[in-house]
């Protein structure tokens, strides 16, 4: 019985090759983070916030230079989770008269920031105003739970 090495130039051995590697290819992409989901975790990251928290109410605080109301949206989702999103959009009306970058540090894109509130957040007493560029979210606090009264039962004399 005759064995020989099977040509590495072959097209058998070539298209086995390609086949191995679509295949690490395709578990890598499996265990790589979505499009979406790096685009979430950088507009996070480049959102810095200042959370306080007082007597009777929370407040966030953002830096928001530059933007009007229309471009920034706060939302509570899932019930329990602050959601504050934007967009920061690149002056073109200047470079259409003729104006060009030499440079340019300020951000543009969008932006976000989730919070996960306490649960004695009361979601439907939320504000939101944005004075001077900063951001203020203010959720104020449901009231304590009144503490039960004890129950005096009856006896009966059998």
């Amino acid at each position: 019985m005759d064995i020989r090495l099977m040509d590495l130039d072959s097209p058998l051995f070539n298209t086995l090759h390609r086949i191995m590697d679509l295949t690490e290819d395709a578990e890598k992409n499996l265990n790589a983070p979505t499009r979406t989901y790096v685009r979430d975790a950088k507009a996070m990251a480049a959102t810095p916030a200042d959370v306080k928290e007082y007597p009777n109410y929370y407040v966030f605080v953002i830096d928001m230079p530059g933007l009007k109301s229309g471009d920034i949206k706060v939302q509570v989702e899932d019930d329990n989770v602050l959601l504050i999103s934007g967009e920061r959009k690149r002056e073109e009306d200047k470079e259409k008269e003729g104006a060009k970058y030499l440079r340019m540090e300020r951000r543009v894109g969008k932006f976000m920031r989730k919070f996960t509130l306490p649960e004695n957040a009361n979601t439907d007493a939320i504000s939101a105003v944005c004075q001077d560029g900063v951001l203020t979210v203010t959720v104020n606090k449901l009231p304590p739970p009144q503490p039960k009264k004890p129950k005096t039962i009856e006896v009966k004399i059998a």
